[in-house]
């Protein structure tokens, strides 16, 4: 199974100091899939699922504690 370092192409994106610098990101990580076997798009998919659950919770988390605070 390759690893594929999601992390690298969020990263980028979110420090993109442009919108086609994000667009040009956003390609290469299309490119990338393009150019997998089925089988590594299946372990990609799965790889970028765990991701965005883990960057959803760690958002959540930030977010509660956020309103936590303004509770006191």
């Amino acid at each position: 199974m390759k690893n594929f370092n999601l992390k690298s192409y969020h990263v980028r994106g979110m420090n993109a100091e442009t919108e086609a610098e994000k667009l040009a990101i956003n390609q290469e990580l299309k490119d990338l899939y393009e150019s997998l076997s089925e089988e590594d798009k299946k372990d990609f998919n799965e790889q970028l699922q765990t991701f965005l659950v883990k960057e959803m919770a760690a958002i959540k988390s930030v977010y509660d504690a956020t309103k936590t605070d303004d509770l006191n």
